[in-house]
């Protein structure tokens, strides 16, 4: 297995790509997430706390293709000099690379700034954090500054295959409202984002925050984000939306019922076969 390195911003990171596996199975390794293909985690380094991404393809065809459109620590890498070129925030890369074994990406790593003052989009509009009428003022805020850049996003052409709000972080920086994207590997330039693209987008975001806000701030976000003061305007657009999420909330429980099927049927052959093993193994 070779490693190839991706990205450099100065020599000072080069060290962590010289053990990166290493890096994360030590003490200054804070996980945050870690599923089949993707672990990530807060890193401290003598330069200070960097933010560590890991990524695995589920096979070697999987890792094949990788290698021919672009590993994901890539893809991260192009989309950030994207945003950036486009006026967007996102944590900026440190170093990356590529392990790559018989053709194929095995794993690929990215490190970047770590957002510390910066929190998801579900709890940075969270309930508490004053009276209740600046809790209001707040969320309303928050909600019509994120709507406008998702707005502006699409409208640069800009485009996000899982927009959730896990993948939105904002932060309160001398008074004034950062939004950064993040997990950006999933992000693609496109010539024009049509409605059908814009309405994945508004479905996930509605799908992941919608459970935090009431229908009215709903209603306001997608009114501040189509740019329509015409309220009849907005209803006929937000029944196609609706539709989309409830289609999207059915396939997700056609998805779960199928793997709890799966589960259950393993469970069962792995107990028969544990019943009758004692019978085969006794003496004749």
């Amino acid at each position: 297995m070779r490693s190839r390195i991706l990205y450099l911003r100065s020599p000072q990171w080069a060290d962590l790509l010289a053990r990166p596996d290493q890096l994360i199975a030590g003490a200054g390794f804070r996980e945050v997430k870690n599923i089949a293909r993707n672990r990530a985690g807060f890193l401290a380094t003598p330069q200070g706390v960097v933010f560590v991404k890991r990524f695995a393809p589920g096979s070697w065809f999987e890792g094949l293709l990788e290698t021919a459109r672009g590993s994901r620590a890539a893809r991260s890498l192009r989309a950030a000099a994207i945003l950036e070129r486009a006026g967007f925030l996102a944590p900026a890369p440190l170093a990356a690379c590529e392990e790559v074994s018989a053709g194929a990406v095995k794993t690929s790593w990215i490190f970047s700034e770590a957002l510390s003052g910066a929190r998801v989009f579900s709890a940075f509009i969270e309930r508490g954090h004053g009276t209740a009428q600046e809790d209001q003022r707040r969320r309303r805020e928050a909600l019509g500054a994120v709507a406008a850049c998702v707005r502006l996003l699409h409208d640069a052409g800009l485009f996000a295959s899982d927009l959730q709000e896990t993948n939105l972080m904002l932060e309160e920086q001398e008074g004034r409202l950062r939004i950064y994207f993040v997990d950006l590997d999933g992000f693609r330039r496109l010539k024009r984002v049509s409605w059908k693209h814009r309405r994945r987008n508004l479905v996930q975001l509605d799908r992941s925050v919608g459970r935090f806000m009431s229908r009215p701030e709903r209603l306001r976000f997608l009114y501040t984000y189509l740019g329509l003061e015409d309220r009849r305007a907005v209803r006929t657009l937000v029944a196609p939306l609706m539709e989309e999420r409830s289609r999207k909330e059915r396939e997700f429980a056609r998805r779960r019922a199928r793997r709890s099927r799966k589960a259950k049927g393993l469970l069962a052959r792995f107990l028969r076969r544990d019943s009758v093993a004692p019978e085969l193994s006794q003496p004749t």
